[in-house]
């Protein structure tokens, strides 16, 4: 075979499903190779889009997400989606061309030091430098993205190796040596965390992203119902947990329910599993969980004590650490504790005004109780992502897909591309503000030529809207840069607070969504807002609803930075 011949073998063998990318010289090679062969391949139209839809694929699926692109530019384009998935351990691996390997380093036409470049936000890179290690080299890229803490591998292909001859054969197995993932927790280290939890009179799981890796959920339920402990999630970890389960306290941190961030302030002991305690989550470290002890579990030894001292840390796979855990521990009920967890929920419950204006959280609780909760629902970045990630309640895993640890905006349109790929009988619907859907719309052309019905629901604010909070509660309504409907004749300083401003907005989203084959509604009192929403969705195709809401409505509540999770911003009164 030659290399390019080779790596769609692999991809066969590697039985991929789905294949997102954007062509180039640099890997024409391998598109001439797939002509003929059975790799189903999805022309996006820009690479960040292809990456994004191969992460969305994998977080939806749990399969690894694969995509492809040229050398250089093409190359480059792929960072932002890789450093997302790194950030969120989504296992992907990435192909890209790489110019022939006599003008590396020469400054070629094209040419990037990918490997260089994406080291920093990448589980693993290769820069294949013999057409024989080709083989080796995917069967390796995709153990090592889909095994441990998963995360993106890339794999630089020179153009000449491309077109070289191998004689090798694909392995059947793979063996890296210095590379092997604990799966089984420490024995000693379980019973001591067994010997906690049979002590505690507060315990509070707290459940994240590596609980949807190791599909923990059920092992995640069967802890909760044998210790009688409340379960808090990360934003990753939604859905790992029925967010309508009366034990369920939703989201801990910045933006999450009051009622969780009490318990985690209040509680004697956390078990920590699949999470790495980030900034979002705890506050100020010095203040955060300061009445307990903490138990953390983590496939990654790296993760363990990074950021917050704990007194049992356990290595191992998730659902086998569990299952294991769950031997050692008996039955036990916490009547009072539960209580008190009843108490915060029904005087703290999430809240937000009834005045008669469209409310985001309005609409997504209409979208959630319209799709039983069931959905796959990507979002974008910012007040959108809060807002859904507070009010939708989420009750089965890998429904909910958005970027936590980068936050990065122009996410949740491919990624919902990439998830109805892989599964294309379910709903799914991105969740979007007017900023962050326009940073990729350009793969509505993606979703109407795939006939990937795809409904898209903006909350248009007309602004940046999380940045337009943060200056409105900490920089004395200074707004600067975050209205989008600013143009040359607006004076120099304007506190944009009208919520009628003449100025025009630009695009209008319902032509957009017609101008790329798609249909498109526009919903701008509230009465319309179930109506509009169910005809949406019954629509075939790709959708966008464009939703008016105010600019003045904030996330809440809000822990400021610096501050302890029980110092909130609750909003309303």
């Amino acid at each position: 075979m030659t290399g390019a011949e080779m790596i769609v073998h692999a991809l066969q063998k590697e039985n991929v499903k789905a294949l997102f990318g954007y062509p180039g010289g640099a890997v024409i090679d391998i598109f001439d190779a797939m002509y003929e062969a059975n790799v189903p391949f999805y022309l996006t139209r820009h690479e960040q889009g292809a990456v994004h839809a191969a992460d969305g694929f994998a977080r939806a699926s749990g399969q690894v997400g694969v995509c492809i692109a040229t050398s250089g530019p093409g190359a480059t384009n792929l960072i932002t989606g890789l450093a997302t998935a790194y950030m969120d351990s989504i296992p992907l691996v990435a192909i890209t061309g790489q110019v022939a390997t006599h003008l590396i380093g020469n400054d070629a036409f094209q040419e990037a030091d990918v490997s260089g470049i994406t080291r920093p936000v990448t589980k693993h890179n290769y820069l294949v430098k013999n057409v024989d290690d080709l083989p080796r080299i995917f069967k390796e890229a995709f153990y090592i993205a889909s095994t441990g803490r998963p995360g993106p591998v890339v794999i630089d292909v020179p153009k000449d190796l491309q077109q070289a001859k191998t004689s090798v054969p694909y392995p059947e197995s793979v063996s890296i040596r210095g590379y092997n993932p604990v799966i089984k927790g420490n024995k000693a280290q379980l019973k001591k965390a067994a010997q906690l939890i049979q002590s505690a009179e507060r315990p509070l799981i707290f459940a994240g992203g590596g609980i949807v890796s190791s599909g923990a959920s059920p092992e995640l339920r069967k802890l909760s119902d044998k210790i009688d402990a409340p379960v808090t999630t990360t934003l990753m970890g939604l859905g790992t947990f029925p967010e309508t389960h009366e034990r369920a306290l939703k989201m801990v941190g910045m933006h999450g329910t009051e009622y969780a961030n009490y318990a985690i302030q209040e509680a004697d002991l956390i078990i920590a599993v699949g999470v790495r305690f980030d900034d979002r989550v705890t506050g100020k470290i010095s203040k955060f969980a300061s009445k307990a002890q903490i138990i953390h579990i983590d496939i990654d030894p790296a993760t363990i004590r990074k950021n917050v001292q704990v007194n049992v840390p356990v290595v191992g796979d998730i659902k086998q650490t569990l299952k294991e855990l769950l031997k050692l521990i008996e039955e036990k009920k916490h009547t009072s504790w539960s209580a008190q967890i009843k108490s915060w929920k029904d005087e703290h419950p999430l809240r937000y005004a009834d005045n008669g204006q469209i409310q985001p959280q309005y609409v997504i609780e209409q979208v959630a109780e319209m799709t039983r909760h069931k959905a796959i629902i990507s979002t974008e970045v910012g007040q959108n992502q809060m807002w859904t990630a507070q009010y939708y309640n989420f009750v089965e895993p890998r429904t909910f897909l958005s970027s936590g640890g980068l936050g990065t905006m122009g996410y949740g349109f491919p990624a919902a591309i990439g998830a109805q790929v892989a599964h294309p009988d379910k709903m799914v619907i991105d969740i979007a503000g007017d900023g962050s859907i326009q940073m990729n719309i350009q793969e509505l052309a993606t979703a109407v030529l795939y006939q990937l019905p795809i409904k898209i629901i903006i909350l248009n604010n007309y602004s940046l809207g999380m940045v337009r909070q943060w200056q409105s509660i900490f920089y004395n309504r200074r707004f600067s840069g975050t209205c989008l409907q600013r143009n040359q004749l607006c004076p120099p300083q304007c506190d944009q607070s009208g919520e009628n401003c003449p100025l025009i907005y630009v695009p209008n989203f319902v032509k957009l969504a017609e101008a790329y084959g798609a249909s498109g509604f526009y919903i701008e009192k509230i009465e319309e807002v179930r109506p509009i929403l169910e005809k949406a969705l019954n629509t075939p195709g790709p959708v966008i609803v464009e939703c008016k809401i105010s600019k003045e409505e904030n996330v809440y509540p809000m822990v400021p930075a610096g501050a302890s999770l029980n110092q909130m911003i609750r909003g309303m009164a």
